[in-house]
């Protein structure tokens, strides 16, 4: 309810991280950039799938500018499918055919990206202002074998700096191939369920349900989601959990508006009998 406040003042599995998963960064150099320091607009050509939260949007959500942030890895970069298959891109597209004409998803994947990596760039990420942040992150770290706690920390700094800049975080939850160790293995997964409810964000309990390990839905390199990998997870993971909360942020928004004119009609009246 603060992040929906502070809005207002702006007026507004185990994961298939598959056998290779060194991927999310190793099958390209870390250090390049999707576009634009790592962010980038989607666009909206995916095509229209049925989603399980499809709800048509009213005209007062249409009236208020709607940012969703994308931040994370390749996953969310998408690399090695069009820039418009992208999970970013159909979810902007999803979300305009249900009505939201005024959502604007930002593209803020940047491949080879570790946890370390994500807070060091979020001075320039929060620049976007999100209302609304999808964070999915650490599979990278786990590549590398990076410290459990050090993962942990990292995310839990990264859901505290979008929260107090105004933003719902949305935590997309990540788990490893047993190859690492499975001491390893079960820390690692259990870092996204305990952030979560430590710090009151809700958890897609894990991003790549229904597309990680399906040879149809992967890639050449079996990481990353094809186009209708992507499409899945933003159907059937993202969408059920995002489409409440813009559900509850349209309310909201009305009821600000309806305040507002109520405050003008007061100031009106009084300004009429004095």
């Amino acid at each position: 309810m603060m992040n929906l406040s502070i809005r207002f003042a702006r007026h507004l599995p185990t994961l298939a991280i598959l056998t290779a998963v060194m991927a999310l960064g190793g099958c390209q150099k870390p250090s390049e950039p999707s576009t634009d320091n790592g962010m980038q607009n989607s666009t909206q050509t995916a095509e229209p799938q049925t989603t399980k939260s499809e709800q048509p949007a009213t005209s007062t959500a249409q009236q208020v500018p709607l940012t969703i942030l994308a931040l994370g890895d390749s996953l969310t970069e998408g690399l090695g499918v069009d820039k418009d298959d992208n999970y970013p891109a159909q979810l902007e597209d999803r979300l305009q055919a249900m009505g939201y004409d005024n959502a604007k998803v930002i593209n803020s994947g940047l491949s080879g990206e570790t946890s370390t990596g994500l807070v060091n760039r979020l001075d320039w990420v929060l620049q976007t202002k999100p209302d609304v942040t999808i964070l999915t992150i650490g599979a990278n770290d786990a590549i590398r074998g990076i410290d459990v706690a050090t993962v942990e920390a990292n995310i839990r700094t990264a859901v505290k700096r979008l929260k107090d800049n105004g933003s719902i975080v949305i935590l997309g939850g990540m788990q490893i191939y047993d190859n690492l160790g499975s001491e390893y293995v079960k820390s690692f997964a259990a870092i996204y369920p305990r952030v979560a409810k430590d710090m009151n964000v809700t958890l897609i309990p894990f991003f790549l349900d229904g597309v990680g390990g399906d040879p149809a839905l992967n890639q050449a390199d079996a990481i990353h989601p094809t186009k209708e990998g992507y499409a899945i997870i933003v159907n059937d993971n993202i969408l059920p959990i995002l489409a409440p909360k813009l559900e509850a942020l349209k309310i909201a928004d009305a009821d600000n508006a309806t305040e507002n004119a109520q405050d003008e009609t007061t100031k009106n009246t009084i300004n009429e009998t004095t």
